[in-house]
């Protein structure tokens, strides 16, 4: 009995080790699962909900955004400078501060304090709207202001009145002008020998007597360094009392013009003598156009010039311009010579005529 007993205990604890054994193995060895690799986990995961980038639907509505702000910006600029530029070149200064004296006017836009809440926030947007334009435009003026100011400093004579007043014993006295290049010099430059220059035949003669009636002033082109060491050798006895160069003419359109009305003279009593003379000068009612001098060696202009310069300024007309219209068109050396005849005639016949009445 005691057999049976051992041997039944004995089969009981092979089948617990044998269950023992399975749920080891159970419980140890999971069923296999297939593997992936950490590429396609990368992929197949979406990273963390702080770096998740936007939707393609938020990139481009914000995208779109970010264009039309950029686009409204280059609008806005191209059509702010396409408006200066016009306003530039229709309008003066003075002219757009007048019409756009209303605009700068709203930027300061009130209300009395007896108006309401209402009315005084609106006031107060309106004013605060208007303000960045108002602002633009008083920067646009001051800035034209600005660069008129620098512009005409080139362009203009350096003053609005070239020369000293006159003595009063020389009220009478008429102003005769020069130009210097092909009126008085001409300069020429050859490989052999470089720049030189060379006097008019007849200059000495011409400035010397006329200085005796005229008060003579040089009105060049070109520039003072230029013109003072040309004029000391020119002129070593002093006859042009004045000279005036390139800084005291008026620029415009690319040329530089002698104006007459700054010399501080009457402009009735002024003659300006040039090869270019309409050309150069803004008043062509007080030019005399002689022919250009390019060297020639048998040039007689100036000494032809004397008789009628000197027969000006003995008489004295009340206005210059009307005699020198009178000869437009013509040689007046030539002219004058032609008329002189005809009045010595005239003065003969008369003579002749008081005889015949006297007997």
């Amino acid at each position: 009995m005691s057999a049976i007993v051992r041997s039944r205990s004995r089969i009981f604890s092979i089948i617990s080790k044998s269950n023992r054994r399975f749920s080891s193995s159970v419980t140890t060895e999971p069923p296999k699962e297939p593997i992936i690799s950490a590429s396609s986990l990368l992929k197949d995961q979406p990273p963390p909900s702080q770096n998740t980038p936007p939707s393609p639907e938020s990139s481009g509505a914000e995208k779109n955004r970010w264009s039309f702000l950029k686009y409204s910006v280059i609008a806005a600029v191209t059509g702010g400078v396409a408006t200066a530029g016009y306003a530039t070149y229709a309008y003066t200064t003075d002219e757009i501060e007048d019409k756009t004296k209303s605009l700068r006017e709203s930027a300061k836009y009130a209300v009395g304090d007896d108006a309401s809440a209402l009315d005084k926030f609106q006031a107060l947007l309106y004013s605060s709207a208007m303000t960045v334009p108002a602002k633009l435009v008083e920067f646009y003026i001051e800035l034209r202001r600005l660069t008129e100011d620098q512009v005409r400093g080139f362009s203009e004579p350096t003053s609005d009145k070239l020369l000293p007043d006159l003595h009063p014993l020389e009220q009478h006295v008429f102003t005769l002008v020069l130009d210097l290049s092909e009126t008085l010099i001409y300069s020429d430059w050859k490989r052999d020998r470089g720049w030189r220059t060379f006097k008019r035949p007849g200059v000495d003669a011409f400035l010397e007597h006329l200085a005796q009636y005229f008060e003579i002033v040089v009105y060049s082109d070109q520039l003072n360094m230029y013109v003072d060491p040309v004029i000391e050798r020119l002129d070593p006895k002093h006859c042009i009392r004045y000279r005036l160069s390139r800084g005291d003419t008026r620029y415009v359109d690319g040329k530089h013009y002698r104006d007459l009305s700054k010399l501080n003279r009457d402009p009735s009593r002024i003659i300006y003598l040039s090869g270019h003379a309409l050309e150069s000068s803004l008043q062509p009612e007080n030019c005399i156009e002689i022919k250009p001098w390019k060297g020639e060696a048998d040039d007689t202009v100036l000494l032809d010039l004397i008789p009628f310069l000197e027969y000006v300024a003995k008489h004295r007309p009340a206005d210059i311009r009307t005699v020198l219209a009178s000869y437009q068109g013509r040689d007046i050396a030539k002219e004058f010579i032609e008329r002189s005849k005809e009045h010595q005639r005239r003065v003969q016949e008369q003579k002749q005529h008081g005889r015949l009445w006297r007997r």
